[in-house]
């Protein structure tokens, strides 16, 4: 069965830093782009950032320059660092995989990340 499983989310004041973790669980293959997204509450999902296979790393304009993605291919995990939170930041965070041959159907049940200001 093929999982995403993310973790690290919770409460931070405004000006914190939490990292998540995306494992991916099951799969056989390794070489895919994994993405985070998020979705607040009554708001439509937003893409937040991505690591491609070859490195390649890109971000929303809201989180350029505060958000790091990384990724362990060895462990099929992929971090997002989250420093100098605000609170429109908030939301409910899940980690996509995207791979040639299935697409991007793969979603993790998501963690919250709560931000007061």
């Amino acid at each position: 069965q093929y999982q995403l499983v993310e973790s690290g989310g919770g409460s931070v004041q405004a000006g914190g830093s939490l990292r998540l973790s995306c494992t991916a669980l099951g799969f056989t293959s390794n070489t895919c782009d994994m993405r985070w997204y998020r979705q607040a509450a009554g708001k439509q999902r937003e893409w937040v950032s991505s690591s491609s296979v070859v490195g390649t790393t890109r971000y929303a304009d809201s989180v350029k320059g505060r958000f790091t993605i990384s990724r362990d291919k060895a462990k099929d995990t992929v971090y997002l660092q989250m420093n100098s939170l605000k609170a429109e930041d908030t939301a409910m965070y899940l980690c996509n995989r995207c791979c040639p041959w299935d697409g991007c159907k793969y979603w993790g049940q998501g963690t919250q990340v709560t931000v007061s200001s």
